[in-house]
């Protein structure tokens, strides 16, 4: 591999990888709160992007588009995921786990409903939609904008890594300096005390999966945006992202940020030395070597008592 090829699938890593950290961001967030891996979050992000197409397919783009009407069309098919996103997750913690949570269900059955929505989700879409792929409609000319060390950067890979970098800082900023975010961590560090403290933990816990079905949601579109929207499209990076959620350290949400670039900068290093058949496979190495030398994960601490 030449010193350009190394510029060029390192420029296209960090890309990948922080969309499967906003992937991520959605599977830590749940686990902090609830001390559950929500599997249906790949649902919710295919999802997203189902609400995206609709949208587009609403608006028509057409031929050509200016570079404002651009922007309008981008705009609404953010909005059109984050939509789908959020209510799917509102609709996963209020129909599926609430009842759950109420009744002191143990946390082997949580996994087992979050396994069957989301077989559920991912048959409902394909009844729906259709079994077929659908590209999103064209709404804007993907030119070379700059390049990195000679890496060209497009507008299409430009809108998907500061999408996720600006949904990532907000987020953070959400979760450390507002009302809301004293909630989430309130309940993520001990769910009982923070009850008595006053603290509503229904609420916080349901906008805390609205949080990362948005989030989920707009990363379905960017990931559709790259490839093509599909009933089957959440799995392989749901996977990915949960084990990126992992290496960072599950409930850590600047962990699952890191995990995410590592991942996404170690699977596509893979496909120029070994072959894009091992790339998925370089992924699950890594998450085996984390938890084999600290199984906490990169930046992951002990996490407080479940709600």
């Amino acid at each position: 591999m030449s010193l350009q090829e190394f510029w060029d699938y390192l420029v296209l890593g960090v890309m990948l990888g922080s969309l499967y950290a906003v992937i991520a961001i959605g599977y830590t967030l749940v686990y902090g709160v609830l001390q559950l891996i929500n599997f249906a979050h790949s649902e919710v992000f295919m999802l997203g992007a189902y609400g995206s197409l609709i949208v587009l397919q609403l608006v028509d783009p057409g031929d050509n588009p200016s570079a404002l009407a651009s922007i309008g069309f981008v705009a609404l098919a953010m909005a059109g995921s984050a939509l789908f996103g959020g209510m799917t997750a509102y609709g996963l913690e209020k129909v599926a786990y609430r009842p759950l949570r109420r009744r002191g269900a143990p946390r082997l059955i949580f996994l087992i409903t979050a396994i069957g929505a989301s077989f559920f989700l991912y048959n409902l879409a394909g009844k729906l939609f259709g079994r077929d792929p659908l590209p999103l409609p064209e709404m804007y000319d993907n030119h070379e904008v700059f390049s990195v060390f000679g890496a060209g950067v497009n507008i299409t890979q430009l809108l998907q890594f500061a999408t996720a970098v600006v949904m990532m800082i907000a987020l953070d900023l959400v979760v450390n300096r507002t009302k809301l975010g004293k909630g989430i961590r309130a309940v993520a560090q001990d769910a009982e005390v923070a009850g008595l403290m006053g603290v509503d933990i229904d609420k916080v816990i349901s906008r805390t999966f609205v949080i990362g079905g948005v989030l989920g949601g707009v990363a379905g579109f960017l990931f559709a945006n790259l490839n093509q929207v599909s009933y089957t499209m959440g799995f392989i990076p749901g996977i990915t992202a949960f084990a990126a959620a992992v290496v960072g350290g599950i409930g850590n949400i600047r962990g699952a940020m890191a995990g995410g670039i590592l991942i996404g900068i170690v699977e596509t290093m893979t496909v120029p030395l070994l072959g894009d058949e091992w790339r998925s496979v370089s992924a699950m190495v890594v998450l085996i070597l984390v938890l084999m030398f600290r199984p906490t994960g990169i930046l992951g601490q002990r996490v407080g008592r479940a709600a």
